[in-house]
């Protein structure tokens, strides 16, 4: 009776041990359905910049036939809650990752653990210090910041003092809009000093109050150049604040509706855009090609452009700046 005993709860423990095995799977297979199950992951979750890359994500995973898990944390400054966010899609076994990371060293580990597993993973928007991904898809921001450099030369006339107004260290993406456009500036326009810099960080309101100081701090700026959405937002709140909007040229990145409005008012001299779309859109579509044994692109530039007051009368400017 003993022995008997004995052997069902061996092989109560086997077939618990073998189902384990039947419902587990790497992140790169499929759901038992044969459906798969893309985690998509940006900075934040409220500007419209990251709206858009999840407006491509889902497309792409409608076309694909994919499930898409969309998560984030609440503010661009909290890598700790990204890195969890990661973690936590890999307890899921997720068939592939789409991650736009806050910071390019904080989260290496967690993107190397993607790779030991087996799990694609695509970097969107801002690099990493790592080469353990399936593609890079993003701005060449380095080129952005120095097509805003121009613009601002132009519109200078070659002459003048700008202030810039950063995002955040460790931010790759941003990092390289700010080398774009200050070295830029120091090789092509000698005229032009870059008088001041400071981080805006990762909201509107810290945005605001960095403008605010820099422009009290230097009452001869002819120029202002703010590297993303919440930056850009900011600098032109602060520039609204102490009245300085017809004198001082602003050029911002990225299409924040606020931005937008700047521009067709006259505040905001000129925006370089993205195509966050595409970011979200080319990401899926690359994870989906790993997982089914099709080659990938080491590297895929999204595009970028510098769009002027003068451009809001071309319709499919209007059309891309939501303004029809």
């Amino acid at each position: 009776m003993k022995k008997n005993a004995v052997i069902i709860v061996v092989l109560v423990v086997l077939a618990a041990v073998f189902v384990g095995i039947g419902i587990s799977r790497k992140g790169s297979d499929a759901d038992s359905d044969g459906s798969l199950t893309i985690g998509v992951i940006p900075k934040g979750l409220t500007h419209v910049f990251w709206q858009s890359v999840k407006a491509g994500a889902q497309e792409a995973c409608d076309e694909v036939g994919a499930d898409m898990y969309w998560n984030g944390p609440e503010v661009e400054s909290d890598r700790d809650k990204q890195i969890q966010i990661v973690e936590d899609l890999m307890i899921r076994n997720v068939s592939g990752v789409v991650l736009a990371p806050l910071d390019a060293e904080a989260l290496v580990p967690v993107v190397e653990r993607l790779y030991e597993r087996e799990i694609p993973c695509a970097i969107i928007d801002s690099g990493i210090e790592t080469d353990k991904y399936l593609s890079f898809i993003s701005t060449d921001n380095y080129l952005g910041g120095q097509l805003a450099a121009r613009r601002m030369g132009e519109i200078l006339g070659g002459e003048g003092n700008v202030i810039v107004i950063k995002y955040a260290q460790g931010s790759d993406s941003t990092t390289q809009r700010e080398n774009g456009f200050i070295e830029t500036i120091e090789n092509e326009f000698p005229g032009i000093s870059i008088v001041d810099t400071k981080y805006g960080l990762t909201t509107v309101e810290t945005a605001l109050q960095a403008t605010e100081d820099l422009l009290t701090k230097n009452q001869d700026v002819d120029g202002l150049f703010a590297c993303n959405a919440s930056t850009s937002v900011g600098a032109l709140r602060g520039l609204e604040s102490q009245g300085r909007t017809e004198r001082i040229k602003m050029v911002g990145f990225d299409d924040e509706d606020a931005i937008i409005n700047g521009l067709v008012e006259g505040k905001v001299d000129s925006i370089v855009v993205q195509n966050p779309f595409k970011m979200g859109y080319e990401g899926v579509k690359a994870v989906v090609a790993s997982i089914e044994g099709r080659p990938v692109e080491r590297r895929i530039d999204t595009g970028v452009k510098v769009y002027t007051a003068e451009d809001l009368n071309d319709p499919q400017v209007r059309k891309a700046l939501r303004l029809e």
